[in-house]
């Protein structure tokens, strides 16, 4: 059993110190994974399809903490592109052996869209270059040596993350972060502090060509939290069992001595408990819980709710964020909040002055009266949340629910009577076209697909009018001609659903 070592961690001389809860890491680590033990010599990083989302944020860190930085990717576009243009982080449009061998890299990180035969992938292999992932790379430069906080579960991640880092910086404690979406109140997604704390989105996807786990293996979890487990990402995962899985995976890595935060009122992050050998704390609804939540109060700007501490009334505390499922959220948080040596009073002064997520439900505008709101839900069980999120803020108002199926996952046959149930708390739903459904024609299958029309007579059938469209223009004249004042209309969408909001409010204007 490795006992103390020391590893330098690059960029500017920063030194860390492994010890024994590293060791029961490096016992229990993904075996498949190329990873670097010592990175004193690396300087030059090269990122392979730099311009996604988290890839992008890992080159700005790189960036900051003074490595040369470059990278390429193909159909280069904004917002990505001009962020990296703006940091000056050179992007070689294609994929290239040329681009390796004049850049020279020390290291090379290989994005998870590239497969083996990718022309840089498999020159990365042939020039015995070494390479790793987004997030081992993550890990091994820049979390390495902190407390690591790794937020996971199939819905909430982002605003459970953004929170967790607001409530550490407005306590003063300089955390580092990365998340999955744009934090108003860092307006950028990732940060590098001088605390103690580093706060990551811990995503269930797969890593690379090279490792098929999922990338919060990666992160070494000081402080896990497991918010809740559902079947999602159909393209990767089989079944719903092969996701309990990766999650088991996840907690059985969390060293003796360190802490699980678990959804206590979820049953399938439940049965993960024989499997911990760290410490399992539960939060929830119910009274049993180590930390629960009652009489939660909701208004137009602010939820209330009163948390409990092992069987003791704690705080009453006040959020900006609506729904009872991110009255969970919060609640995860202050419980790791309390666990880092937060009192009350700080964690209360993050909850209160924490700004939301860009695209969740972000406000974009109100016109003539009617509310449009962008928000990223494209899982049943998001879907029906954020709907009641949008009635327990807007009570008594007619929501719109414009839905566009826009990943593979999100329009899977599995989901029809998940659609269906989430829908009914709608008054008007409008389906967007199928982003994927050349590939559904191509690659899955037909039959493999859900059915928009049966989604839609179900729909009319309960008295809920549901209609599919599937032209963005036609979709922002449909609502712009029906809707009346006081209407909100909800836009969900993992991807830019053609630009509707803007469309929606700009006919509304005119």
């Amino acid at each position: 059993m490795v006992s103390q070592m020391t590893i330098p961690a690059a960029g500017k001389g920063f030194d860390s110190t492994i010890g024994p809860r590293t060791a029961w890491f490096l016992l229990t680590r993904p075996t498949l994974m190329p990873y670097i033990d010592d990175v004193t010599n690396v300087r030059r990083v090269y990122l392979i399809g730099i311009c996604g989302t988290a890839m992008a944020s890992l080159a700005g860190m790189l960036q900051e903490r003074g490595y040369t930085v470059g990278g390429s990717d193909e159909h280069i576009y904004p917002p990505m592109s001009t962020y990296l243009e703006r940091l000056g982080i050179p992007v070689l449009e294609g994929y290239t052996k040329e681009h390796l061998e004049t850049f020279r890299p020390d290291l090379v990180v290989v994005g998870n869209a590239a497969a083996r035969t990718q022309a840089e992938a498999a020159a990365t292999v042939e020039l015995d270059l070494p390479y790793t992932s987004m997030p081992e790379a993550i890990y091994q430069l820049f979390i390495r040596g902190k407390h690591s906080i790794v937020i996971t579960g199939t819905h909430g991640k982002t605003t459970t993350t953004s929170l967790m880092a607001w409530m550490l910086e407005s306590a003063g404690r300089d955390p580092s972060m990365v998340v999955g979406g744009i934090p108003v109140n860092f307006n950028q997604n990732f940060k590098l502090g001088q605390g103690s704390d580093f706060v990551i989105e811990g995503d269930e996807y797969n890593t690379a060509f090279f490792d098929k786990g999922a990338k919060f293996l990666h992160y070494h979890a000081n402080t896990l939290l497991v918010n809740n487990i559902e079947f999602d990402h159909a393209d990767i995962f089989p079944d719903l069992e092969s996701i309990v899985d990766m999650f088991r995976r996840a907690v059985v890595q969390v060293a003796p001595g360190d802490v699980i935060v678990a959804n206590g009122d979820d049953p399938r992050v439940m049965s993960l408990r024989r499997d911990a050998k760290a410490r399992w704390l539960t939060f929830g609804w119910d009274r049993s819980r180590d930390i629960f939540a009652t009489d939660p109060e909701f208004a137009q700007e602010t939820t209330s709710f009163t948390a409990w501490w092992e069987g003791k009334e704690w705080f009453r505390f006040r959020t900006p964020l609506s729904g009872h499922h991110n009255v969970l959220n919060a609640l995860a948080d202050v419980a790791i909040a309390r666990l880092r040596g937060l009192r009350a009073e700080e964690i209360q002064k993050g909850l209160e002055s924490f700004r939301g997520i860009k695209r969740r439900m972000e406000v974009r505008g109100v016109e003539r009266g009617v509310t449009v709101i962008d928000d990223f839900a494209h899982h049943p069980t998001a879907i029906a949340t954020t709907l009641n999120g949008a009635h327990e803020r807007y009570p008594g108002r007619r929501i719109w629910a414009l839905f566009e199926p826009r990943s593979i996952s999100s329009s899977r046959k599995e989901f029809e009577d998940g659609y269906i149930e989430a829908f009914h708390e709608a008054d008007r739903v409008v389906i967007g076209p199928i982003f994927h459904l050349e590939r559904y024609r191509t690659r899955y299958g037909l039959d493999k697909m859900m059915s928009v029309p049966t989604i839609l007579e179900r729909l009319n059938a309960d008295g809920i009018e549901a209609e599919q469209i599937d032209d963005f223009d036609a979709i922002a004249e449909r609502i712009a001609r029906a809707a009346k004042p006081d209407d909100v209309v909800l836009v969900m969408s993992s991807g830019a659903f053609g630009g509707v909001h803007e469309k929606i409010l700009e006919r509304l204007r005119a």
